[in-house]
């Protein structure tokens, strides 16, 4: 990659990663962070994986329908051509990116743009989810957040599916997920009874 010599007066990029589990509060930071970034008159880009479509088709929402205007698109390199001369880009429900999306986000702190990326950091089996465990390793700040268990009002890391099916890519909302802490998740469908 070609890099413009350094030179006194250039702004450093940098990513940021907001992860956790569903109904933490992830998406709800995003917008927090870019609305701010809006009012310091920054010239923000806010993205979504095209898959996702359960609240509105453009914008990004968090559950508490909060809500801001995003390009939704199907690969992360359309992140090259659409973020041209901006200074702060959104990148929300990360985690359905393809595995290219970590080496985008370098591409664009290297050009100064600050980077703020949200995603579940973990699938409903409790494994790494999509491109999120890269971009953990190359973030300058990462923030977890957590959810409540939905059975014992612990801190909630796990994102439980209440419905069966082995796909690890099942969109869905309260209906079909729950926020578990360790322990509840392993309890599994023991307590779905």
């Amino acid at each position: 990659m070609f890099l413009e010599p350094y030179y006194k007066g250039h702004r450093n990029g940098w990513i940021e990663v907001i992860c956790g589990s569903m109904f933490s509060g992830k998406t709800e930071e995003l917008i927090r962070r870019l609305k701010r970034a809006k009012i310091a008159n920054q010239k923000v880009e806010i993205f979504k994986p095209q898959i996702d479509t359960r609240y509105d088709e453009a914008k990004v929402v968090s559950h508490d329908a909060n809500s801001i205007h995003s390009t939704p698109i199907a690969h992360s390199s359309h992140l090259l051509t659409l973020a041209d001369e901006v200074e702060v880009v959104g990148i929300d429900e990360a985690q359905f990116f393809d595995e290219e999306l970590p080496r985008h986000c370098q591409q664009l702190a290297l050009k100064g743009v600050r980077v703020i990326v949200a995603g579940l950091d973990m699938d409903f089996m409790g494994r790494p989810f999509g491109p999120i465990p890269h971009l953990l390793s190359v973030a300058e700040y990462i923030t977890k957040v957590h959810a409540i268990c939905q059975h014992c009002g612990n801190l909630a890391t796990h994102s439980y599916r209440l419905s069966g099916g082995t796909d690890t890519v099942v969109l869905g909302e309260k209906d079909r997920y729950e926020a578990r802490c360790r322990y509840c998740y392993e309890l599994g469908e023991k307590l779905d009874h």
